[in-house]
């Protein structure tokens, strides 16, 4: 769950453009199974070495997708309300008040949010018990709802999965989400179950890539993905600008995909045709939660909108070598609705005009930053309004610093 928008620098003191840059200095070399491009410092310029696709072409297809948002939300305008009744807010300084004001009442990109709360003023209930329950209440209920979508959409039944991954970082639970949405759903006792916990924003395509390995090893032929966030159960007040522009960002959801080793009987063929990765410990302090008296607490700096955009055009540039294609050749594109500046970010260093960015643009407006979901509330948009077919980049990025690009071809 980490993202920034612009209003932080006003009251962070901001790295410069060349110390970001001379941050970034890496080497590049392939990773197995997965075949992540893992990033180390390194006194040379920095250069990427060939290495094979990640992903065999065909393997995959994307048979459902579906989405769940809690049923309440909010206007930005009645969050700056409830925040100011909130315990936490009369311990702010002025500026931090000044903060807060500034973004709920000002056009950062972000009209509404939908938060697992039945009053806006239990957002801003801060314990470890009430976050805690919050989560464990509203993640699998929320993952479960998607995922009904998702398998309405394939047409298939819960019986019929033979894997089920899912992804979160805003919550922990052990047993993992799996054994709750799994009995939920009624799947199989013998469903390969996986929990994947810790990997931020960008953890929808490292969710899918573990489904793209089943399938290609033959251990399955249909896997229930699901990204589930309860963003609100990780809020924190204090007078760090990061943190509370993290409470005004992040709102709550889900998305899920039955992915098949053979294509379905949907009208529109949206075929995996592979993927990588980019992680950059070196840079990790930008962009992580830390524990704080027993709550998560995200730690956002300014560098964020730079490093994702300088991290998706190096993905981007080696997965158009790889498959042999141009700019020109990409139709579609599927990127993490992080925040307004970092969608500004993305399509100056990518040179994209406000078309190309208007499905990202929609989901941030209407959710905020969801996190892991993020790309497929994008996707499942551009499904809905039947864009052009083609070659498709999807792309999502988070903690880590890690930065994760796919290609899909849609007919």
């Amino acid at each position: 769950m980490n993202d920034v928008t612009g209003d932080i620098v006003c009251f962070q003191e901001m790295t410069t453009r060349d110390e970001v840059e001379r941050t970034a200095k890496i080497e590049v070399w392939p990773q197995k199974p997965f075949d992540n491009v893992l990033m180390r410092p390194t006194t040379s310029p920095a250069r990427a070495r060939p290495h094979a696709a990640s992903s065999p072409a065909g393997t995959m297809y994307l048979s459902g997708l579906g989405t769940a948002v809690p049923p309440r939300r909010f206007k930005q305008s009645e969050c700056w309300e409830a925040v100011q009744d909130a315990p936490q807010f009369p311990q702010l300084n002025a500026r931090s008040h000044a903060l807060l004001r500034k973004v709920f009442s000002g056009k950062n990109g972000i009209a509404t949010r939908h938060l697992a709360v039945a009053k806006l003023k239990d957002a801003f209930v801060l314990t470890p018990d009430a976050l805690n329950a919050r989560f464990a209440e509203h993640a699998p209920a929320l993952a479960v709802q998607a995922a009904e979508r998702a398998l309405a959409a394939a047409r298939l039944t819960p019986e019929q999965m033979d894997a089920v991954i899912i992804s979160t970082c805003t919550g922990y639970m052990c047993p993992g989400i799996t054994s709750y949405v799994s009995e939920r759903l009624g799947l199989r006792s013998d469903v390969v179950a996986l929990d994947l916990v810790g990997q931020g924003c960008g953890a929808a395509l490292p969710n899918w890539r573990t489904a793209s390995a089943l399938l290609a090893a033959g251990q399955a032929q249909h896997v229930l993905s699901v990204c589930v966030e309860i963003c609100s159960a990780a809020f924190y007040l204090d007078n760090d600008p990061g943190v509370l522009i993290s409470a005004c960002l992040f709102g709550d959801g889900a998305g899920a995909a039955v992915l098949s080793a053979q294509p379905g009987a949907q009208a529109r063929r949206v075929e995996w045709k592979g993927a990588k990765s980019l992680l950059s410990p070196t840079e990790r302090d930008a962009l992580r939660f830390e524990l704080r008296q027993g709550m998560l607490r995200n730690v956002l700096t300014p560098e964020v909108p730079a490093l994702a955009a300088k991290h998706v055009d190096v993905l981007f540039a080696e997965m158009l070598r790889l498959h042999g294609l141009s700019r020109a050749d990409v139709t579609g594109w599927i990127l993490h609705a992080g925040g307004r500046e970092v969608l500004a970010a993305l399509q100056k260093r990518l040179n994209l005009n406000e078309g190309d960015l208007s499905l990202s643009t929609d989901v941030l407006r209407d959710l905020g930053n969801v996190s892991s979901p993020s790309v497929l509330f994008v996707l499942e948009r551009a499904l809905a309004k039947n864009a052009p077919g083609g070659w498709w980049w999807l792309s999502s990025f988070g903690a880590g610093f890690s930065c994760h690009g796919a290609f899909l071809k849609v007919d």
